[in-house]
Parts: C-alpha cells; sequence; structure tokens
C-alpha cells in the first residue's frame, strides 16, 4: 500500500492486477485500484475534482480529469475517511498512475490540492 499526507489529508493506494483480455484485436491489462482518503486535518473537507496521470511503457501519458470520484464528492469531517475503488485499462503490462484532488477546505473557504502518490500497475507474470 502507497500513502502520502497533504495537509492534513492522507491518501493510501492498494493497486492490484485483474488480468488479461482482448478487445478489438488489441491486448488490454485491466487494475483496479481502492483509494482510501483520510481527513486528519482539525477542518471539513469536501472533495471537488480529480487530476490523473496515466503513464504506460510504450504509449503517451493520458491525463483525466474530472469531477469528484465515482459520481461522488464527499465531505469529510476531521476524523473521517472515504473509500471508492476504479479501474484502468491499459495497452501493455507495465504503467503507473498518480495525481490530484482538488478540495475545499471549509473552515478557510479556500480550494488546496492533495496529491495522490504514484503507484505501479504490473502485471505480475511480466516481472521476475
Amino acid at each position: 500500500m502507497i500513502q502520502q499526507v497533504t495537509r492534513g489529508i492522507k491518501i493510501s493506494v492498494q493497486a492490484d492486477y485483474e488480468g488479461s483480455f482482448l478487445k478489438d484485436y488489441v491486448l488490454h491489462y485491466a487494475f483496479v485500484y481502492k483509494i482510501t482518503i483520510e481527513n486528519q486535518s482539525k477542518n471539513a473537507v469536501q472533495l471537488l475534482t480529480r487530476h490523473w496521470k496515466i503513464k504506460e511503457a510504450l504509449n503517451p501519458t493520458q491525463y483525466v480529469n474530472g469531477d469528484g470520484v465515482v459520481g461522488k464528492k464527499p465531505i469529510l469531517q476531521p476524523g473521517e475517511s472515504h473509500s471508492y475503488q476504479s479501474g484502468c485499462l491499459l495497452t501493455t503490462p507495465v504503467g503507473s498512475m498518480q495525481g490530484t484532488y482538488i478540495m475545499i477546505d471549509f473552515s478557510l473557504a479556500k480550494k488546496f490540492h492533495v496529491e495522490i502518490p504514484i503507484f505501479k500497475l504490473n502485471a505480475p507474470h511480466i516481472l521476475n
């Protein structure tokens, strides 16, 4: 598990390989990741948007931006956490993801960035 704390917000990531399949004659590698966002600060916060940087071994870097996470914009009081699961398809067996959440601190009425630490996406049969 990979963890990082930014401004009192702890991000924990666990990624797993799910398998491979052919789609349109191209081999795809499926990965699932679970993220837990824990508010260790003294203020209530809300996750507004996400920004992902997805790298593959042989392909250009992809950027994915959107509102919330899996259709939600969770509000976290001090000491609360929110977990969700999502996935990623790659056309190479090795890659990585990292990103940023934009959150708002209700006490300060200010937005801030929370780093999502880089985590590897590796099909286990590729690595010795």
